[in-house]
C-alpha cells in the first residue's frame, strides 16, 4: 500500500500490526483518528502509554492489574480457599460475569504446549504450587479450555496439586471439545461452575 503521507502509512502498518486488524481495517482507524480533535487523539494515545507502561500483575494470582495486588484478590468477601485456574485474563472476565463464582483465581498465563516449547516454567505453575504451599487453600478449580493442551495442563496440575492433599476439581463439561472459555455463554459457563467435578472423577467419564 503506497500512500501520500509516510505518516499515515507509518500509523495503518502499526494498526495492522493489531489481532485481527488487516490492512483495510487499520486504515479506516488511522482516518478517524485524522478526523478528531487533537486533544482527543492525546488521550487515545496517552491511554494506550500507560497501558503498556504501568499495569501490570498481581503479586498473588498473577493478573493483570494497576495495583500491587489486584481488587479480587484485595476483596475480604471472597473465598480466599477456593482458587480457580485459568488460561488467561479473557477466562477472568468470562467467569466474573456469570456472576457465579465467589472464590479467588489464579492466571497461568497461557497452557502447557510441547508443540510450542511451552511446559509448566513457561507458565505462572510455580507460583500456584507456592501459593498452596503457603496454606488455606482447600480446593482449586481447574478451568481450562476444552482443548487437548488444557487437558494436558489439568492433567498435569491436578499431579501436583494432589501432592499437596487440596482437592482438585474440573468444571463440568457443558463445554464443547475445542472451546474456550471466553466464547463460552455466561448460563452455560456459570452451570459449569457451579457443577464442578472432583478432577480424576471428570476424566474417567
Amino acid at each position: 500500500m503506497s500512500l501520500s503521507s509516510k505518516l499515515l502509512e507509518n500509523a495503518v502498518d502499526q494498526l495492522a500490526t493489531l489481532p485481527g486488524i488487516g490492512r483495510r481495517t487499520a486504515m479506516r482507524m488511522a482516518l478517524d483518528l485524522l478526523r478528531r480533535d487533537v486533544p482527543e487523539v492525546q488521550r487515545f494515545a496517552e491511554a494506550v502509554r500507560k497501558l503498556r507502561e504501568e499495569v501490570g500483575h498481581c503479586e498473588v494470582c498473577c493478573n493483570i492489574s494497576d495495583t500491587p495486588r489486584c481488587a479480587i484478590c484485595s476483596d475480604p468477601g471472597r473465598d480466599a480457599s477456593l482458587v480457580c485456574v485459568v488460561e488467561d485474563i479473557r477466562d477472568v472476565v468470562a467467569i466474573e460475569n456469570t456472576h457465579q463464582y465467589k472464590g479467588l483465581y489464579h492466571v497461568l498465563g497461557g497452557v502447557i504446549s510441547p508443540m510450542d516449547g511451552i511446559g509448566p516454567d513457561e507458565l505462572n505453575v510455580g507460583e500456584l504450587l507456592a501459593r498452596v504451599d503457603q496454606g488455606g487453600v482447600r480446593e482449586v478449580v481447574l478451568a481450562l479450555g476444552a482443548t487437548l493442551e488444557g487437558d494436558t495442563t489439568s492433567f498435569f496440575l491436578d499431579r501436583k496439586l494432589k501432592e499437596r492433599g487440596v482437592d482438585v476439581t474440573m468444571i463440568a463439561r457443558g463445554i464443547s471439545v475445542g472451546g474456550e472459555l471466553e466464547q463460552v455463554d455466561e448460563v452455560t459457563l456459570g452451570r459449569s461452575i457451579l457443577d464442578r467435578k472432583p478432577y480424576a472423577q471428570s476424566v474417567r467419564r
